[in-house]
């Protein structure tokens, strides 16, 4: 049914039921409560494609999701990011999609097709690469957008991004305040930019205590159990072996556990463990991992105001202020971390 079809129903000019649909003040109420109760009934929705083109607006953000097969399609963070973001996006009628570039797909390319085919208001894009030509064709473009992350790449634009920095920092003073000297750091492989930014907070935070960098303690696996397997196979397979490990990603957890385990060693004896975002698989384990909590889904609201401050069509300001924040994060202690083994 169009339109049309739906004004002809109820005998009313196409201006009108568009005005009611639209919930402009100067509809009647009954006249609103008919057009609304009509298109329920009657089942009309709205040509989408038609109304962006004439207001300039899909009603619509994307986010942008790249996945591999060796980690969870989305973690627990991303979970909670989601849901904050599709919160704040829904209170202000805007829907979220997300789209999921493959393993198989060329991020630049894949972010380019997308921006051709103006699908969204605008993008968020999360994974951000330490140097990232994404962020600087959206700059070039011109194109609204937000990144969950920080990068080196492209001029000032919206990001918000967790606290790394602090997170190194605590876990450091923590683990040193209890004996430790030969501190392990399992960073992220690949060329995401959290990765070495946590690396650079660890390096820093081990310089403040007066203890020097050991590239042979800074591990690069995948963000997943298996990453964590294999971190348990090359730490037991060290003949100095670290006493206590830092991990940028809280579900290798399991899988350094268990790796442990099997060659004997009992986690949070032989070795100290931090994990980072605290995360609901963390609750079988036993001891309970040393991680840092965060308010995830008031990040992901946060990630869309960034994000809308920048879009024309729904931006409140003139000249809003550029989004740049470091999310905070606070540490919640368990029984994997203590004193290191005599």
């Amino acid at each position: 049914m169009s339109i049309r079809d739906l004004a002809r129903h109820l005998d009313l000019s196409i201006g009108t039921v568009s005005r009611a649909l639209n919930g402009k003040s100067d509809v009647n109420p009954e006249t609103r409560r008919r057009v609304l109760a009509a298109a329920d009934a009657l089942g009309y929705s709205p040509n989408q494609s038609g109304r962006s083109l004439r207001q300039g607006a899909t009603g619509m953000i994307a986010l942008i999701l790249p996945t591999s097969r060796k980690m969870a399609l989305v973690d627990t963070i991303f979970m909670e990011v989601l849901e904050g973001l599709r919160s704040f996006l829904n209170d202000r009628k805007l829907d979220l999609m997300v789209l999921l570039c493959g393993p198989e797909e060329n991020s630049y390319d894949y972010l380019r097709r997308v921006a051709a085919r103006r699908i969204a208001d605008g993008l968020i894009i999360a994974e951000t690469q330490r140097h990232d030509p994404r962020i600087d064709y959206l700059i070039e473009k011109k194109i609204p957008f937000a990144a969950f992350g920080r990068s080196q790449s492209g001029g000032p634009h919206p990001w918000v991004d967790l606290a790394f920095e602090q997170v190194a920092d605590a876990a450091v003073s923590r683990l040193v305040g209890l004996g430790h000297r030969r501190i392990a750091l399992a960073a992220s492989a690949g060329e995401v930019n959290y990765g070495y930014v946590f690396a650079e907070a660890y390096r820093e935070a081990l310089a403040r205590h007066g203890l020097p960098l050991d590239p042979k303690l800074v591990f690069r696996v995948e963000n997943s159990e298996e990453g964590g397997y294999e971190l348990g196979a090359q730490i037991v397979g060290m003949k100095r072996r670290p006493t206590a490990a830092i991990l940028v990603n809280e579900i290798m957890a399991v899988g350094l556990y268990r790796r442990l385990i099997e060659n004997g060693l009992v986690p949070g004896r032989d070795l100290s463990i931090i994990g980072f975002q605290e995360e609901p698989s963390g609750r079988f384990l036993t001891p309970k991992v040393t991680c840092f909590r965060t308010t995830l889904a008031a990040l992901g609201r946060r990630l869309g105001e960034a994000l809308l401050a920048t879009v024309p069509a729904h931006a409140r300001e003139e000249e809003p202020p550029l989004v740049q924040e470091l999310w905070p994060m606070t540490i919640i202690p368990g029984e994997s971390d203590g004193p290191p083994p005599n």
